[in-house]
């Protein structure tokens, strides 16, 4: 793993964007371009991120940006690869930078179209499991029992296991990464690099405004959902899986910090406790937590 004194100093997410306070996707963003050194077109549909960089007249990244449509990106970046491929460049990497919202559920068939064509791109996907920029609406990324504007009592549903939807399609390089390890992220993002043909990045990101939390809490949580077993970091070349190092001791749920913990952070979960722990609720929430690694480990070792 890189040291933190070995990443390039130079800076892509430039100062005085539009991003809220402790805003994880800035976190993201900057490891990512870090590693990604400034030779990369992006694609961003409507989403957070569209909004940090694209604020008419200046940009919040010094990189190419192109804006599409919600549900487009994915299509968008297949257009871009083939514009580069026609006049000779075959080093630019073409990166769509998406929410859940335009992954999930939106952007999904792009997705699986792009993936389908065999495009050589890179597809992240940094879910904050909400529609964070129009009202924190749920999507198919909320978890089960948050509470967002549209399920104000409790999401009925947990969220869909997006990676494995990605996996059928056999992607060359498919990884997890959370914002609470930089350098976790900054080395899956060089991998990326090395690896010609459809790649895709799944990140834990924390959201203050939609999940209420302090925002300076955002490192605390991303780590307390990898130590409770509810984010698990792994990565797929081909048919390999490689589960991190991070998660690795906690694939035994005795092991693992109790989900109070990871819970008790977000007042969107704060309904589970009020007037007293709702036992059934929580406990359905574990139950989730331990059919996700079953079915992860079962379909991918």
């Amino acid at each position: 793993m890189v040291a933190t004194r070995e990443m390039p100093l130079k800076e892509y997410v430039l100062k005085g964007n539009a991003a809220c306070a402790g805003c994880q996707d800035m976190v993201a963003l900057r490891h990512a371009h870090k590693a990604l050194e400034g030779d990369v077109i992006q694609v961003v549909p409507a989403c957070c991120t569209s909004v940090v960089q694209s604020l008419w007249p200046k940009s919040g990244l010094a990189i190419p940006v192109l804006n599409t449509a919600f549900m487009a990106a994915a299509a968008t970046a297949s257009g871009v690869k083939a514009a580069l491929k026609a006049k000779g460049n075959d080093t630019t990497m073409v990166m769509v930078w998406a929410g859940d919202g335009g992954t999930f559920d939106i952007g999904i068939q792009a997705l699986s179209g792009a993936l389908e064509r065999r495009t050589d791109f890179l597809y992240i996907c940094y879910n904050n499991q909400v529609y964070s920029n129009t009202g924190t609406q749920r999507s198919g990324a909320t978890p089960l029992h948050a509470q967002t504007t549209t399920t104000w009592r409790g999401k009925t549903e947990p969220e869909k296991m997006i990676d494995l939807i990605v996996s059928a399609h056999e992607p060359v390089y498919q990884f997890t990464a959370n914002t609470a390890y930089p350098r976790d992220l900054y080395d899956k993002f060089k991998k990326a690099l090395e690896y010609p043909g459809p790649k895709f990045g799944h990140i834990f990101l924390p959201c203050p405004q939609a999940w209420n939390y302090p925002v300076e809490q955002g490192v605390e949580i991303g780590k307390l959902a990898v130590e409770t077993g509810y984010w698990i970091q792994w990565e797929r070349i081909g048919e390999e899986f490689i589960l991190g190092r991070e998660s690795k001791r906690f694939q035994d749920p005795e092991k693992r910090k109790p989900v109070d913990e990871f819970l008790k952070m977000q007042g969107r979960f704060s309904h589970l406790f009020k007037p007293k722990r709702d036992e059934k609720k929580i406990n359905e929430f574990e139950d989730f937590i331990q059919h996700r690694w079953d079915v992860i480990m079962r379909a991918f070792t």
